[in-house]
């Protein structure tokens, strides 16, 4: 059986180069672009065997960890229909056993996995050089394989079952944010440090950690064998553990797609609901697709969020008139941020107009309206707060202080949502209609605007002054404050941010009427 599927698996690999001139021409382009890349790659490597250990570690654990990512998440962003699904399969009768480890094998069968092999034996050949014993280099250079293949299958598997109905460009998108989150601030890490010949002590460090990771973990394995700061036994047995789970899982997901039928492709029909197609299918997600279309095509919605990047700056020039060291005050813009990040949706609920009608006759919880209604400016903020924070503490120059700043933005982050949320329920105010300029203001006939923006900035950074004053200490006492201010901040920031959702769905769920009288006369 296993050599019918490997037989199979050839023939679909030779099928690509067959069809139209212009189709093989363009494949076989491809595969030249591909072994060129795998060429390069390989002669790096291989470059290595008369580097310093350390050298040779980063390099290795780094990259490693890249391609063990790559191959996790690509299923998941590509969209491509998997030649080898084990449901097509089914009819054969084959056991869910046997069928996983047959699939598993034949994907080695690939011009990926081919390249994964080629690198992963250039790696073992380049550790062997170094010192490292032949068995532990050539483990290694297996369980790194098999570790990226049962990645791959788990992830094709996954999309199979959840994905195929909702897979469009605006998942993809989210997922190559996701992407741009952990690319930009680690090359922004990179980009900081200083060699000066040598590896920097930080990166080392990293290396380190990631070599305890999932991710990392086999690569090192010949590293942690050749120095002796690192634990390898604690790699192997990670390694090992991410096996077995790797294993077990994609035996579940085997036996699960043997036993669920396919999704009829009329279902991709439903693409063309965009947002819709991608959000969960409840009363939270909807809400949260119709705040998401509205935050990209109101204008009042992209005038507010690009006043807020300004408005951080500006704060930096009296701050450097008056003489404060720039060290300093490239930590200030990024908190101020995420203050006004976490205050936006304090009166999102008056921008919906009339709209808002269908959350109060439907009988909508105020907890998923709360809910729905945050994932726009979720989905702007963390970005672009991951950026900003690597990029201020780069500015800085003390990477001891990241998890300081990471813990005061979430805190300031995630109060002003969970108070933005109280605030838009209980004390919304008049905004420019849909379609009117967005810099002009209706008259208001009470102060409950003012109320309401004071009670969210001024809450945010009263419940975040813990985090602040732990930070402040890091900075200018002892760095090791920094740990204190990133899970107190966090703590903080999630308490008051779960209050916030559940007090605000209350006030919704009580004011109802009063929000669909708001909501006319305005």
């Amino acid at each position: 059986m296993v050599a019918h599927v490997l037989r199979l698996r050839f023939d679909l690999l030779l099928g690509g180069l067959r069809g139209e001139p212009d189709h093989v021409i363009r494949v076989l382009v491809g595969l030249v672009a591909a072994a060129a890349a795998v060429v390069a790659a390989g002669w790096a490597l291989l470059s290595l065997e008369s580097a310093a250990n350390t050298t040779a570690m980063v390099v290795t654990v780094f990259a490693g960890a890249a391609v063990t990512t790559g191959f996790a998440v690509a299923p998941l962003i590509a969209g491509s229909a998997d030649p080898l699904d084990p449901r097509r399969f089914a009819l054969f009768g084959i056991a869910p056993g046997p069928l996983a480890a047959a699939v598993a094998l034949a994907s080695l069968v690939s011009v990926p996995m081919m390249a994964l092999v080629a690198l992963a034996c250039c790696a073992a050949v380049m550790w062997g050089a170094q010192g490292a014993p032949v068995a532990i280099s050539v483990v290694s250079a297996v369980i790194s394989v098999v570790t990226c293949v049962l990645l791959a299958r788990v992830g094709l598997a996954a999309a199979a079952l959840f994905l195929r109905e909702r897979r469009s460009r605006e998942l993809s998108g989210v997922f190559l944010v996701g992407i741009l989150v952990v690319v930009v601030p680690v090359g922004v890490f990179f980009a900081s440090l200083e060699w000066r010949g040598t590896v920097p002590t930080q990166l080392a460090e990293a290396a380190n950690v990631l070599a305890l990771t999932p991710l990392g973990a086999a690569w090192a394995l010949p590293a942690a064998v050749v120095s002796s700061e690192m634990n390898a036994g604690a790699s192997a047995l990670i390694a090992v553990a991410t096996i077995l789970v790797l294993g077990l899982l994609w035996s579940w997901l085997v036996q699960r797609l043997l036993t669920t039928a396919e999704r009829p492709v009329a279902v991709r029909e439903r693409g063309g609901l965009g947002w819709f197609a991608v959000a969960p299918g409840n009363a939270a997600g909807a809400v949260a697709a119709r705040s998401i279309i509205y935050w990209a095509r109101d204008r009042r919605y992209a005038v507010n969020v690009l006043i807020v990047p300004f408005a951080a700056l500006l704060t930096t020039v009296p701050l450097t008139i008056a003489g404060v060291p720039p060290a300093l005050v490239a930590l200030v813009p990024v908190p101020i941020v995420a203050l006004f990040f976490g205050w936006l949706p304090h009166n999102d609920l008056a921008y919906d107009s009339t709209a808002v009608w269908l959350h109060v006759v439907s009988g909508m919880r105020g907890v998923a309206d709360r809910i729905g209604r945050l994932v726009p400016i979720i989905l702007v903020a963390v970005p672009t707060l991951a950026i900003g924070i690597p990029l201020a503490i780069s500015l800085h120059g003390r990477w001891a202080l990241l998890p300081g700043m990471v813990g005061v933005c979430a805190c300031l982050f995630f109060s002003g949502l969970g108070l933005s949320s109280i605030s838009s329920a209980l004390t919304p105010y008049a905004v420019s209609r849909p379609g009117d300029s967005p810099f002009q203001q209706p008259q208001r006939t009470g102060g409950t605007g003012v109320l309401g923006q004071a009670f969210v900035m001024l809450g945010a950074l009263a419940f975040s002054i813990p985090a602040l004053w732990w930070a402040w200490l890091a900075l200018t006492k002892d760095v090791g404050y920094a740990e204190p201010a990133l899970w107190g901040g966090l703590g903080i920031g999630v308490a008051v941010l779960s209050i916030g959702i559940a007090v605000g769905g209350a006030v919704f769920n009580r004011r109802g009427e009063s929000i669909m009288e708001f909501a006319q006369a305005g």
